[in-house]
C-alpha cells in the first residue's frame, strides 16, 4: 500500500472485496449428498483461514453441535449438513462449542430431530445470507473510526514522517479491534444469559 493511500477509502475497498466473497447461496451448495472427505474439501476451499479435518467434523457430530449423517448411506452428508457447517464456520471465531450448541438450539431444538425444528435449515441459512450481505453494506456505508481524530493524535506525537503512517494504521486497527471485541462480548453475553426454558 502506498503512503497516504490508507484511510476510509482503503477500508471501504477491502470491505467491498470481502462482501463479494461472502457466504455461498443455499442454491449453490452441492445438491448431491457427499462423503465426509468431500465435505472437508468443500469447507477448506470456502474457508481458507480454517482447516477442517475429519476429526473436527466428527467431534461436532459426537457433541451434537451438528446432526448425524444419514444412516446407512455412504454419502451421508446432505445440503443441511453443509448449511450447518457453513453457519458454524462463521460462529467458530466468536463462540465456544457449547455456545454454538445453545444458538442452534434456539431455532432447531434437538439437533438430530428435524421434526422439532422451529424453522428449517434452509430458511436459517438464506436469512443469514441476507443479514450478512446487509451487514457488509452497512459496514461500507458507516465510518468506523474518526479519521480526523486519529490524524490529530498522530500529529500530536511528534513522530518521524515514516513512522506516522504506521502509527495511524495501528490506531485504526485498534479501533476496529475494540469494536469487534465489544460485539463479541455482547454476543457471548446474550448466548450465555438467554434462558430459553431449558432450565
Amino acid at each position: 500500500m502506498e503512503k497516504n493511500d490508507f484511510g476510509i477509502e482503503y477500508i471501504n475497498e477491502v470491505a467491498k472485496k470481502i462482501s463479494k466473497n461472502t457466504i455461498v447461496s443455499y442454491e449453490d451448495l452441492p445438491r448431491y449428498d457427499l462423503f465426509l472427505s468431500q465435505v472437508i474439501d468443500y469447507l477448506n476451499d470456502k474457508f481458507l483461514d480454517e482447516k477442517y479435518t475429519n476429526n473436527i467434523v466428527q467431534n461436532y457430530i459426537k457433541n451434537e453441535v451438528i446432526s448425524k449423517p444419514e444412516d446407512g448411506k455412504k454419502r451421508g452428508y446432505t445440503k443441511v449438513h453443509l448449511a450447518q457447517l457453513v453457519l458454524l464456520s462463521y460462529m467458530r471465531p466468536i463462540l465456544t462449542t457449547e455456545e454454538i450448541k445453545k444458538v442452534f438450539r434456539l431455532a432447531f431444538n434437538e439437533i438430530n430431530d428435524r421434526d422439532d425444528d422451529i424453522i428449517s435449515w434452509e430458511k436459517a441459512y438464506k436469512n443469514f445470507s441476507d443479514i450478512q450481505k446487509d451487514s457488509f453494506e452497512e459496514f461500507i456505508a458507516k465510518q468506523h473510526f474518526n479519521e480526523d481524530k486519529i490524524q490529530n493524535i498522530v500529529k500530536g506525537m511528534n513522530l518521524k514522517n515514516e513512522e506516522q503512517e504506521r502509527i495511524k494504521v495501528f490506531f485504526v486497527v485498534m479501533t476496529l479491534i475494540c469494536q469487534a471485541s465489544a460485539i463479541k462480548k455482547l454476543v457471548q453475553d446474550i448466548v450465555d444469559n438467554y434462558d430459553n426454558g431449558e432450565g
